[in-house]
């Protein structure tokens, strides 16, 4: 499996006086089993961006390739494709409506034509996966915690065995713990089923700490494209663009610069930790 984008444009209201260009010239690949960080700041045109990988919005011009196949064929199966790309919104309550949480996570699987049983399996399969407590089950999503509700819009579309997961800032307005539970849920679903995952984050200590590839995005364009290691070492690059490398960077730059023999390119905090440690070790 794999995503590609082919000079890919978007225009809001075209050929209107508000006309604004959201996506300008993107291209770029993502591959079978990846996790993918995307940053930028709010405008960049990350949101507008994910929501062309499933076929919600379509290109003004440029090509989008699933497996193979240019999504915006004639002849291409548009109801499959948000089958297998699962896209997670910002706001949970954008997705969730149904009278109770079980309800609603079975609508996607119902929807795909899988019948009442198949449907009932795959909810309580999804829920189990995000771990969200049996007692949520049968209450209105709208009564649970924050954390919980993102719990119970990723089951939605784990329900639908996506191939692709596309999260657009998961873990906004949720405290420490939550925002950690919900990214190793990313990580463990990564890495027990093999799921792509598409992690859309103004955060730079959660992309560092996840992705192993990130996309910048600035004004509609891609900025720049690498590992994270890659892209962490272009600091003055991502400040020009109001961005910055994770906070244990700064600190390996800084104990450089004082003499300590440390690697300068770690953006991970255990990492750090271990590097510290030799080189107060070998002082």
């Amino acid at each position: 499996m794999s995503i590609i984008l082919d000079h890919v444009n978007y225009i809001y209201s075209k050929g209107t006086n508000d006309e604004v260009k959201a996506l300008d010239d993107v291209s770029f690949e993502i591959k079978d089993g990846d996790f993918v960080g995307l940053i930028g700041h709010t405008g960049s045109g990350k949101s507008t961006l994910v929501q062309h990988l499933d076929g919600l919005l379509k290109a003004t011009s440029g090509h989008i390739y699933y497996n193979g196949e240019d999504i915006y064929d004639r002849d291409f199966d548009m109801r499959a494709l948000r089958g297998k790309v699962g896209l997670v919104f910002q706001y949970p309550e954008h997705q969730l409506f149904e009278e109770d949480v079980f309800k609603d996570v079975c609508y996607g699987p119902r929807n795909m034509g899988l019948s009442e049983k198949e449907a009932s399996l795959a909810a309580y399969s999804a829920l189990k996966a995000v771990k969200l407590p049996d007692e949520c089950f049968y209450v209105s999503p709208f009564e649970l915690s924050g954390g919980q509700k993102r719990r119970a819009a990723i089951a939605g579309v784990l329900a639908m065995k996506p191939e692709v997961l596309v999260l657009d800032e998961p873990t906004a307005g949720l405290d420490p713990e939550g925002r950690e539970e919900i990214l190793d849920l990313m990580k463990e679903l990564h890495d027990t089923r093999g799921i792509t995952v598409i992690l859309v984050s103004h955060s730079m200590e959660d992309v560092a700490d996840y992705a192993h590839h990130i996309i910048v995005m600035e004004k509609g364009k891609v900025f720049m494209s690498g590992t994270p290691r890659e892209i962490y070492s272009h600091i003055e690059e991502l400040e020009s663009i109001g961005l910055a490398a994770p906070k244990v960077t700064y600190i390996m730059h800084e104990l450089k610069r004082r003499g300590f023999d440390v690697d300068t390119s770690i953006t991970g905090v255990k990492e750090a930790v271990d590097s510290i440690i030799g080189a107060v070790w070998n002082a």
